[in-house]
């Protein structure tokens, strides 16, 4: 990972610094500040479905409440040291499960297009993804390690470890949405590996029956909750980028329409279904010639292609 923590705007390629500015000596003064500015870096594009995002948001933290709830109430007892072991696991299966997953979809993809060009963004999702990983593991190292030290030196390592702790819970609860930067190489990964990763992590609890104290029906419900709702919303965010923006899963992002950042489309007037180009800022973004709706498409793609309407390939090809 660079020292600077820089990035590259995909689109432009424009260099730019991981925050973009918004990133000060007096944010980490709060912990969750600190963590949307680090791990939402300027280079991911904004999203499509602000819906959507609330929505992942919500779960995370209903997902988490209920966590500490089981741990509470349930089982007689906050159990701080299971609960750093499974972060520590739950970060090892992140930090090897997201690239395979993205590898799989290169391998679908390579029919269309190549890996150089996801070259850039491939590399700064992995730079997020060591820095989220580098975190969880440098605070469960803060919280285990105390205890070998002294009284003082140990509640200074503590006041610091709870202070990592808000900043990976906030972390955490940001990269709900872009999934550690992957939306920068496809829209559709970031549901993709939320979908993976909860899944994986639920089998084993099945498998072994660590129902958390639960009786079998609850537990089952508390352990399949996650991965249940998660698919859930991954498929919702799916059919509607297919639906609004022509986006899919299997094809290579290269393939894929330009699309307005963080804008959803427009509701077409009344009276006319197409819309109309001057009701619309973005214009007509299935259209190769403005004001031409049933002009051929170019190259036989009806969604035309980035470069050929604007000279230049997003991802750096």
């Amino acid at each position: 990972m660079s020292g600077d923590l820089s990035g590259e705007s995909n689109v432009t390629g424009a260099r730019r610094s991981w925050t973009d500015g918004s990133l000060s000596g007096r944010s980490f003064l709060k912990p969750h500040k600190a963590a949307w500015a680090v791990f939402h870096p300027a280079w991911i594009p904004q999203a499509l479905d602000p819906t959507v995002e609330r929505l992942k948001r919500g779960r995370v933290v209903a997902g988490a409440v209920a966590a500490v709830g089981v741990y509470t109430f349930v089982e007689g007892g906050f159990a701080f040291e299971e609960m750093l072991e499974n972060t520590a696991i739950a970060s090892a299966v992140l930090f090897f499960l997201t690239p395979v997953t993205v590898g799989v979809m290169l391998f679908v993809w390579r029919r269309t297009g190549t890996v150089g060009q996801l070259k850039r963004p491939l590399l700064d999702s992995l730079k997020l993804l060591l820095l989220f990983v580098g975190c969880v593991m440098t605070t469960v190292g803060i919280f285990r390690s105390s205890e070998m030290f002294g009284l003082v030196p140990r509640m200074l390592l503590t006041l610091v470890g709870l202070w990592m702790a808000f900043f990976v819970m906030a972390g955490a609860v940001r990269l709900s949405g872009n999934f550690f930067g992957s939306a920068a190489v496809h829209r559709c990964l970031p549901p993709l590996l939320a979908t993976v990763t909860t899944w994986l992590m639920a089998v084993p609890d099945l498998i072994t029956g660590d129902l958390h104290g639960l009786s079998l029906t609850m537990g089952i419900v508390f352990i399949l909750g996650a991965p249940v709702t998660v698919t859930g919303l991954a498929l919702l965010e799916m059919r509607r980028l297919k639906r609004r923006y022509g986006i899919r899963l299997t094809a290579h992002p290269a393939t894929l329409p330009p699309t307005p950042a963080g804008a959803p489309p427009q509701a077409p007037q009344q009276g006319n279904p197409y819309g109309h180009p001057q009701a619309n800022p973005y214009g007509q973004p299935y259209a190769p010639h403005p004001g031409q709706p049933y002009q051929p498409y170019p190259q036989g793609n009806p969604y035309g292609s980035y470069r050929a309407h604007n000279g230049q390939n997003p991802y750096g090809g």
